[in-house]
């Protein structure tokens, strides 16, 4: 294995999102950018704009979740009312040192906020929850050395949102499927209206045969596969515990990939 790289140097900040049709394997790619960017030495923030997945602080090794930045303007119910209100969120800049313990989780270099869940039924619809995403990103001010992974909602709703409007980079997660497919060229077209850079990376591969028919289809929907990431076996089995390794071909393949990400 090659030493990791040192980006200080030559690296300022950047927020990138990482999306995708529901079960592509996002929250996998965001744990792999994550781990891969602290082995060069970059302090990562994860934001987990998911409104449904549980999984991703234990992924990134946490073992709890922080309590969700809606907590700080009350609910859904009360987020209209209380935005403009004095709290961290009314802040003009929001800095990751700027946050309470309750609402982040750190570890050596890595951090992780959370927006908020539907945790259960009559909740209404996630609208508030992408208000509050939108605005937070705006506000996120990263220091030199510090990129923002954020995870989000399956889909292409986000876009519609304006939740990407802060964002630097977009990062489509492409698994071998015509949905995801079809999911990734709308991606690109909404990525390109707002004049955002759009990559994709393809995800879960069987073989470079199968890389190679996904890497066309996207070239012909203009989005280009910044890398591939392998079907690998020993990922399938510690994401039944809930784990991501950091280890094995597909976590290896995204040292690559992030090299690439950022150089975009």
């Amino acid at each position: 294995m090659a030493d990791p790289i040192d980006c200080r140097k030559e690296f300022q900040n950047m927020k990138i999102s990482v999306c995708g049709k529901g079960g592509s394997g996002k929250s996998t790619v965001v744990t792999f950018l994550a781990k891969q960017a602290l082995r060069k030495n970059l302090d990562v923030l994860v934001v987990d704009a998911d409104d449904s997945n549980a999984g991703l602080a234990r992924m990134l090794g946490f073992d709890s979740h922080p309590l969700p930045l809606m907590d700080l303007v009350g609910g859904k119910a009360m987020i209209k009312k209380k935005m403009g209100s004095q709290s961290l969120l009314s802040q003009a800049q929001i800095r990751i040192g700027d946050f309470g313990p309750d609402f982040i989780r750190r570890n050596n270099g890595l951090a992780l906020v959370g927006i908020g869940k539907i945790l259960q039924t009559m909740e209404g619809c996630a609208c508030p929850m992408g208000v509050l995403n939108r605005e937070f990103l705006k506000k996120l001010t990263l220091e030199p050395n510090q990129i923002a992974l954020v995870d989000m909602e399956a889909g292409v709703e986000h876009f519609g949102r304006g939740i990407d409007e802060a964002i630097d980079k977009v990062v489509v997660v492409v698994e071998p499927s015509f949905d995801s497919l079809q999911i990734a060229a709308k991606i690109r077209n909404m990525a390109f209206s707002m004049d955002k850079k759009v990559v994709a990376i393809v995800n879960k591969s069987p073989s470079e045969a199968i890389s190679q028919k996904i890497e066309q289809q996207l070239a012909r929907d203009g989005l280009t596969a910044i890398g591939v990431l392998p079907h690998d076996p020993s990922v399938f089995e510690a994401c039944l515990t809930g784990h991501v390794p950091d280890q094995g071909e597909a976590f290896e393949a995204v040292n690559g990939v992030l090299d690439r990400l950022l150089a975009a």
